[in-house]
């Protein structure tokens, strides 16, 4: 049986950077039977991380060009994206009124939502949100979501 999990950025970029949790998501993205959805602003998070690390010296500007390809190669033939439509971004406002989020947190969220319905609509097993913020999967535990922190998964 398939397993869909929603990634945010925060921890899909493990699969790319090794540091804590890194080892069990690629462990779970290289699974052929796990499907990965994420927000099409995954792609601009992703690259922000990357380079920011390259800023700090983790990365070397050959490190940063060749993540950056596999990354967006992924994006586009290895996951689900979902687009952050108007809908979804309604979804995001409603959101942010009701908790402390910043606005990525927000729609990440309010996606992991939209696309968690469409799958119980379609009579699938419901998504888990992947998430290395702790705040971020209260509130998502909060809003009836599983979730899984991958930080927990040294």
């Amino acid at each position: 049986m398939l397993r869909h999990l929603y990634f945010d950025t925060s921890a899909l970029v493990k699969h790319y950077i090794t540091e804590v949790g890194s080892h069990w998501v690629q462990s779970l993205v290289r699974n052929k039977k796990t499907v990965v959805f994420t927000s099409s602003l995954t792609r601009i998070e992703g690259v922000c991380t990357f380079a920011r690390r390259r800023r700090e010296g983790m990365l070397s500007e050959d490190d940063l060009t060749q993540v950056c390809t596999i990354f967006n190669y992924d994006l586009a033939h290895h996951y689900v994206l979902v687009e952050a439509d108007l809908g979804i971004i309604s979804s995001a406002q409603r959101l942010a009124l009701r908790y402390p989020l910043r606005a990525y947190d927000a729609v990440q969220l309010a996606t992991v939502e939209f696309s968690n319905v469409q799958l119980v609509q379609a009579r699938r097993p419901p998504l888990t949100f992947v998430c290395a913020d702790d705040r971020l999967l209260a509130i998502a535990q909060a809003e009836g979501l599983l979730v899984e922190n991958p930080n927990h998964h040294p």
